[in-house]
């Protein structure tokens, strides 16, 4: 049977989710170099509680498992959430927010194609909302580390809480650049001052700059692929760009410059991995833009007057439930028709 001309053969699920993790490939090979090999223990732990958990569930809804464990969207998940998550976040903590984002965020609304939310920031903001202090403990990148941590002195940290004899808990973890700038900011020091500390890199963080190069570079495979648009990306970044330049002319020596923003915390993770999630995203191209610019300008505005260093899990969740508010009023014209 022959098919009509405008039907493609389009990738199948498996192949997208694949390309996203190859994609976010770059960004984990420089975590791993910036600060050691506890990342790659977070993502074992939460790939494995995210197929553990998804088989689970199906098996209790009477659902098949295998086309859902083969299709790749739990590993996304959990890839996505494990990436978000201090490296050397204790074991437990991984798995209780890999099984709260699959099981409460994405099966309990149905499963693949159905949550409103995305399933890795949900599990991502219970965890920052439910343990703030144990999330906000960064590792010191390894270059600037007082006493940095080989891969079996990770391991006890994370499975034990043990540190090698004589080293402190503060010797290997310290603020993350947009916790410091925050606390620093309402000391009344000045941006200028504070960006001369030895975390801050030229941009960003120190190392962290290297991260958030390969999600860039991974995010513009995905363009390149065709598996995301440009709509999302560019108008999250720009909105990003914008408003912390307009803040930064304003007053110099209380905002930092749109460089800063961009380079920092999860920014680049979430313009081309987070909210370009095709479920809890908009559809339509106009609408796609005004989500994304509203979620660059709340990031910005829960970082600078808000209670959390970063605030992209929070800024992805509210604009989330818009989508169909968006989605409602941005249609586009059916042809013959005015309206």
């Amino acid at each position: 049977m022959n098919r009509s001309p405008y039907i493609t053969d389009a990738p199948t699920v498996s192949i997208i989710m694949l390309k996203v993790l190859l994609a976010l490939v770059p960004g984990i090979i420089a975590y791993y170099w910036v600060y050691g090999g506890g990342i790659l223990v977070t993502l074992s732990l939460a790939t494995v509680t995210a197929l553990i958990t998804e088989a689970a569930i199906l098996k209790i809804r009477q659902r098949p498992v295998a086309p859902s464990l083969s299709d790749l969207s739990a590993i996304v998940t959990a890839w996505l959430l494990a990436l978000a998550l201090p490296p050397l976040a204790p074991w437990w903590l991984v798995v209780v927010g890999t099984f709260f984002a699959i099981a409460i965020a994405k099966q309990l609304y149905g499963g693949l194609g159905y949550n409103p939310f995305n399933p890795a920031m949900v599990g991502y903001a219970v965890l920052l909302i439910s343990f703030p202090v144990i999330m906000t403990k960064w590792p010191t990148p390894l270059a600037l580390a007082e006493a940095p941590l080989g891969m079996m002195d990770q391991l006890k940290l994370i499975f034990s809480n043990v540190l090698p004899v004589g080293v402190q808990l503060d010797a290997v973890t310290s603020a993350t650049p947009l916790d410091y700038l925050k606390t620093q900011l309402m000391l009344k020091h000045e941006v200028a001052d504070i960006s001369a500390a030895p975390i801050f890199g030229h941009f960003g963080a120190k190392g962290g700059e290297l991260v958030t190069a390969g999600y860039l570079l991974g995010g513009l495979y995905l363009i390149q692929q065709r598996i995301i648009s440009w709509h999302l990306p560019t108008a999250f970044i720009a909105a990003m760009a914008l408003i912390s330049l307009i803040f930064n002319i304003v007053d110099p020596t209380h905002f930092a410059n749109p460089g800063f923003h961009l380079m920092s915390g999860a920014v680049m993770l979430c313009a081309f991995f987070i909210i370009t999630d095709p479920v809890s995203g908009p559809t339509t191209p106009k609408g796609k833009l005004y989500f994304a610019a509203g979620a660059g300008v709340l990031t910005y505005l829960i970082r600078v007057y808000g209670g959390y260093p970063d605030g992209v899990a929070f800024a992805v969740l509210i604009m989330n439930m818009c989508v169909p508010l968006i989605d409602a009023y941005t249609q586009p014209r059916v042809f013959g028709h005015k309206q």
